[in-house]
């Protein structure tokens, strides 16, 4: 693994912060919806949009920030919304009824396994998005 790739462990405590920060912020506003479905849709596309968002136009999320991370393009500046778009759409499978929990779990351990065994450090949602992270 080349040395310059962020540790998984850091990788994943950074979307640890994100999702923690989202959770709350999701909950906080949930009960007002009654967590129905428009609540999980909204809440899935808000969560969508803050990642995207967050990698076009700071070049990371506030998890990232908090622990020196980045996002960039292979090129080396920031990702596009394409690429920002095609990198997070893993995170919509978590919201798919009844199965999202096990959809995304199993697309954290592909990108976790693939982010291990890539010379960039690329998950497949990276190599989807020809992004990286430093």
């Amino acid at each position: 693994m080349n040395p310059e790739n962020p540790t998984l462990l850091r990788r994943g405590s950074a979307r640890l912060i994100d999702a923690l920060l989202l959770a709350f912020a999701g909950a906080a506003w949930g009960w007002l919806l009654d967590y129905g479905l428009v609540w999980l849709v909204v809440h899935a596309l808000l969560i969508y949009g803050y990642f995207v968002a967050s990698d076009v136009l700071l070049g990371a999320t506030l998890g990232k920030r908090a622990l020196g991370l980045s996002i960039e393009s292979v090129d080396g500046g920031r990702p596009g919304w394409g690429g920002a778009a095609a990198r997070e759409a893993f995170v919509l499978v978590g919201a798919v009824p009844f199965v999202g929990p096990l959809l995304a779990m199993a697309a954290w351990i592909a990108i976790a396994i693939g982010a291990r065994n890539s010379p960039l450090g690329q998950g497949f949602h990276d190599r989807w998005g020809a992004t990286r992270v430093r």
